[in-house]
């Protein structure tokens, strides 16, 4: 993973940490047990880093529900 796709997963943890009210740590692991990071947010870095933050962390809630995760 490159420094810009790196900091985006980080910003996009906060961002999801700040929205729900969670630990980054806690969202961080969220994430690595559902494949999140490795198998959405890496490899759609280039499509995914011109979307809004918003938008992005209501995406990132519906893939770990699909997951069976709750936020």
């Amino acid at each position: 993973m490159d420094k810009e796709t790196m900091e985006f997963v980080v910003y996009m943890i906060h961002a999801c940490a700040n929205k729900w009210n969670l630990s980054p740590k806690q969202v961080y692991h969220k994430l690595q047990e559902t494949g999140c990071i490795n198998e959405y947010l890496v490899p759609n870095y280039d499509i995914l880093h011109t979307q809004g933050s918003g938008y992005l962390v209501d995406d990132i809630r519906e893939y770990l529900r699909i997951r069976g995760v709750t936020v």
